[in-house]
């Protein structure tokens, strides 16, 4: 009783491409509040 359909390793690229485009937002976020902040 062996399972055939066992899928490999799952495949994360979209995962990782996912996480550093929200990464990118958040620190342009961060970057864009400081310069506010220091413009005033």
């Amino acid at each position: 009783m062996r399972q055939e359909k066992q899928e490999p390793e799952t495949n994360l690229n979209g995962t990782f491409a996912s996480v550093l485009i929200v990464g990118v937002i958040i620190v342009v976020m961060w970057v864009a509040v400081y310069l506010l902040y220091v413009a005033r």
